[in-house]
């Protein structure tokens, strides 16, 4: 008989204080859409998402400069 491996699900910790996605999304002036794909890949953590965002080269935006 064949047995089919199924692969352990790792739950992550999260670190930081988890961000919401409208707050993700202004806080790098991000399209709904671009927020949304990192948010369900990495995570709601604050720490994970501004890491991910550094690497990318990418800063916060001031609120002056928010898109509508």
């Amino acid at each position: 008989m064949t047995h089919i491996h199924q692969p352990e699900r790792r739950s992550r910790t999260l670190r930081g204080r988890p961000y919401s996605l409208r707050e993700f999304a202004a806080k790098y002036g991000l399209k709904d859409e671009q927020a949304e794909s990192l948010f369900t890949r990495f995570g709601p953590s604050s720490i994970e998402l501004d890491l991910l965002m550094a690497a990318k080269r990418r800063p916060p935006v001031r609120p002056d400069q928010v898109r509508e």
